[in-house]
């Protein structure tokens, strides 16, 4: 029956809603990765700190990365050093030449990990995801690493990253913090940086955040717990259940042998690595001769031909170049587990572990982790969790766990559950949002609860509740005398509280809602 009143006769249609309001579910799966790009340039405007959202990883060479000539420009360029040893290193990657030990060392001012990290991503299944760019890449010291020492980079700064960091609060789409450049400071400033990702994840309450762990990239002479330890005294109290860390890094197969050169040794200092060649008792002739010609700058082939020449002619060129590649593939797991997390949550969904599953582009492992290792990966004193990537005969590199860093809460222990509730509580406070100007009164309160109760009914059919029944999986609670007082309803309160069963049949996680509503004069 028309409530309108027509004051001219005519012919008037009245469309009525077929369907009540109903929850649309956000979107799970799309990281923000913060570090340095190669630029960071969005249609001719600089965005370096703007999250700037991607769909691909040719969108991100697009707007990130430099531009494309007509000989292939080295998007991210690593620079390694071989220095003599006196006998065979006790640690490290090394080359026996004729009969002298050369480790291989890199310039720690020219390692980055997030060009790679994003690559990596895509190629485990990643799809939407957003880029903080914190500037670009600063110039290469001009000597190696000393060995032993930390990989620690001193063009990465705290303060960008932190304020890369602070830029994504405008950003509640975003569901994962990826940060692969933290490990190249400090343990004090990645402690910072650590701190301050999970209070703001707990106070937006949209996104977790996944850390990678300094030590990672190889095994420490004093114990590999030396590093777990240190990683666990620098990540505070706060916010735990919105942090996942795994451990070690990975072996990757990002990088070919077509991405890096003989401009990638000694600073291209084609001399250098020429001596190299000449200390050998064979020297090799013809490859001499090649780098001559490339010193006096006589060979106009380019730099790319020049490379693909060397790795046919020098059998030691060829194991130079693999070598300084595996240590160059070497890349902080938190990438590769934004994509398996996305991969996973698109074919099953959002409550499914993201655990069990192999890493697209691993091939090792720099770090061999065993079942006693990871026990005390998984149960610490501290209740801090760290998730073990392990190596299984005839299954390869698997992700073998899925905790968060609360291990010592039974409700936010597994990093599933932690998602999956984001995933509801973000869902019905947005669709709760288009019942601010309504009155507070049993008729809102009905559809609300409807509205709430269809939506999880849906997600308990598809697999993301617990239970046999409806009962044992949800409830939705919303009216006088059971979530709200007459008080409350005076000031405008609307109180909706929600319980869920996630793990466990009828063992709710219950959320409370309080939405500020329209207060009648």
């Amino acid at each position: 029956m028309s409530k309108k009143a027509y004051k001219t006769p005519g012919v008037y249609i009245e469309e009525a809603s077929a369907f009540p309001n109903s929850v649309a579910p956000v979107e799970t799966a799309i990281p923000a990765f913060i570090g340095y790009t190669p630029q960071a340039n969005h249609n001719g405007q600089d965005c370096t700190f703007v999250p700037t959202k991607i769909t691909s990883f040719l969108e991100f060479q697009q707007i990130f990365g430099f531009p494309e000539e007509s000989e292939p420009v080295q998007q991210y360029s690593p620079q390694y050093y071989l220095v003599k040893q006196n006998s065979k290193p006790s640690n490290g990657d090394f080359l026996l030449i004729g009969s002298d030990y050369y480790s291989v060392l890199p310039d720690a001012s020219t390692i980055y990990y997030l060009y790679n990290s994003v690559k990596l991503f895509y190629q485990n299944g990643g799809d939407y995801a957003y880029i903080v760019s914190v500037g670009g890449y600063a110039k290469a010291s001009g000597a190696a690493l000393p060995l032993g020492n930390p990989l620690l980079n001193p063009n990465v700064q705290l303060s960008d990253l932190l304020k890369g960091l602070e830029k994504l609060k405008q950003e509640e789409r975003v569901t994962m913090y990826i940060c692969p450049e933290a490990t190249l400071l400090s343990l004090a400033e990645n402690g910072t940086l650590m701190q301050a990702m999970l209070l703001q994840n707990s106070e937006m309450q949209t996104a977790i955040s996944i850390f990678d762990i300094i030590g990672g990239n190889r095994e420490n002479p004093l114990g590999n717990t030396a590093d777990i330890e240190a990683f666990r005294n620098h990540t505070g109290t706060t916010g735990l259940n919105f942090g996942a860390a795994y451990y070690p890094f990975v072996g990757t197969t990002i990088m070919g042998e077509r991405d890096l050169n003989f401009t990638n040794l000694f600073g291209g200092d084609i001399s250098k690595l020429a001596t190299i060649f000449n200390s050998l008792t064979k020297p090799e002739e013809k490859t001499l001769e090649f780098l001559k010609s490339i010193y006096s700058s006589e060979n106009a082939q380019s730099v790319s031909e020049k490379h693909r020449i060397l790795l046919v002619i020098s059998p030691l060129y060829k194991d130079i170049i693999a070598t300084v590649l595996k240590l160059a593939n070497i890349l902080p797991a938190s990438g590769g587990m934004a994509g398996v997390i996305t991969m996973v949550d698109n074919s099953r969904g959002v409550w499914k572990a993201a655990a069990n599953v192999s890493i697209a582009g691993v091939a090792t492992l720099p770090i061999k982790i065993d079942q006693a290792e990871q026990e005390g990966l998984n149960v610490d004193i501290s209740g801090k969790s760290i998730n073990a990537i392990r190596t299984f005969p005839g299954m390869g590199v698997l992700v073998w766990g899925a905790r968060t860093l609360d291990a010592n809460s039974n409700d936010w222990r597994y990093i599933n559950v932690r998602r999956t509730m984001i995933c509801i509580e973000q869902s019905c406070k947005k669709a709760c949002k288009g019942f601010v100007f309504e009155p507070n009164d049993a008729n809102t309160w009905a559809q609300i609860t409807s509205m709430i109760e269809n939506f999880l009914n849906s997600f308990w059919r598809q697999g993301g509740l617990a239970g046999s029944t409806p009962n044992h999986a949800y409830f939705v609670n919303c009216s006088l005398g059971t979530t709200m007082t007459s008080q409350d309803i005076s000031d405008g309160r609307l109180i909706v509280n929600i319980g869920v069963a996630i793990t466990r049949p009828a063992e709710f996680i219950v959320i409370s809602f309080t939405q500020q509503q329209r207060v009648s004069p």
